[in-house]
């Protein structure tokens, strides 16, 4: 019994440092990055996406081929191009649509709207696929999309570039997760094989439109900052970060359930939120706090009854709802769209 307690104890501390370790890297990177806009006056989103990617290329391979702390899941070379490459665009879309809302629109603004991912993969997923979805799905969207609603319309600071990014970002996720169910089948990718693989794609794909688009700029940066290095030492240090955040999120995957990991999700965005108050202070409004709590019970509830309707058809003999699916598309389990945190 005392064996069967310590396990017990270990258990729920090993879990308890996953979630701790993996909010820690997450509020680091997003505070790092708003502040390379905001204070350090680097407003080149591009150039930082792409050094994020290079570092996340090199510490993939370092993992890996060094390290050798994940074995190298081989790839196809007709693979690499056929299903590699497109999840590689949309995870470049998606990390740079989340550098240029970071840039307009503050910390908190940001979050909530991320919150809007799990509704943006849900009718992506019903209006291409058409496929089926339980109706307490449908209703669990209506607090999330509510709460953005007030949270959007009594924010001090908004900004309607940043606020069409940050919900371009929700569908770019939304579409890397569908097409990671069908261009990565057969694949069983962990976080670091998908950053060894992609991230040299993604820094292939942003390299040349970063260059031609913000090279003048930063070369008039580089040439009337009074600390350039020490501002792209800033950058490089944020990569790295941003690379060791892949391995908090494997970690806390395999330590945690998948309720305990939903519910971990939207508390690391209030602390996230409640960090960037108390490091920018940017003016939060009452009624703009209330629509950031409603969004965030809201997908708290969204991953309850996401995790009872997977219960319930693990059951054998449960009954199924009374109808055919209209395509194979509709017999596939939801993704899991809470994985979005990947650099």
């Amino acid at each position: 019994m005392m064996e069967e307690g310590l396990i017990c104890q270990w258990s729920v501390f090993r879990s308890l440092l996953a979630i701790l370790q993996w909010w820690a890297f997450n509020v680091t990177v997003i505070i790092i990055n708003k502040w390379i806009f905001q204070k350090l006056d680097f407003k080149f989103p591009l150039l930082v996406s792409c050094i994020h990617f290079i570092c996340s290329a090199i510490g993939g391979y370092v993992a890996i081929k060094v390290l050798k702390i994940k074995p190298l899941i081989h790839v196809d070379p007709e693979d690499r191009w056929k299903r590699i490459f497109p999840m590689s665009f949309v995870f470049c879309i998606n990390i740079v649509l989340g550098n240029v809302s970071l840039r307009y629109i503050p910390v908190s603004f940001m979050q909530t709207i991320k919150s809007f991912t799990p509704a943006t993969t849900i009718i992506l997923q019903w209006l291409v696929w058409r496929k089926y979805f339980d109706w307490r799905i449908w209703a669990s969207l209506v607090p999330i999309v509510g709460g953005i609603l007030l949270a959007s319309f009594t924010e001090l600071s908004f900004n309607i570039f940043g606020f069409c990014a940050a919900l371009l970002g929700c569908l770019a996720t939304s579409t890397k997760t569908i097409l990671a169910e069908s261009l990565l089948h057969g694949y069983k990718f962990d976080s670091i094989n998908t950053v060894y693989y992609m991230a040299p794609f993604a820094t292939m794909i942003l390299a040349i439109p970063a260059m031609l688009l913000e090279g003048n700029g930063v070369l008039d940066w580089l040439s009337t900052h009074p600390y350039p290095w020490a501002t792209l030492l800033t950058i490089f240090s944020s990569g790295v970060l941003a690379f060791c955040l892949n391995f908090s999120i494997f970690y806390v995957i395999h330590s945690t359930t998948a309720v305990t990991f939903n519910v971990a999700g939207n508390l690391k965005v209030a602390v996230a939120v409640l960090v960037s108050w108390l490091v920018f202070r940017n003016p939060i409004s009452y009624l703009n706090a209330v629509g950031c709590g409603i969004t965030l019970i809201g997908c708290t509830f969204y991953g309850y009854v996401r995790h009872l309707i997977s219960q319930q058809q693990s059951v054998p003999g449960t009954p199924r709802t009374p109808r055919t699916p209209r395509s194979k598309m509709e017999l596939h389990p939801l993704v899991n769209d809470k994985l979005d945190d990947k650099v």
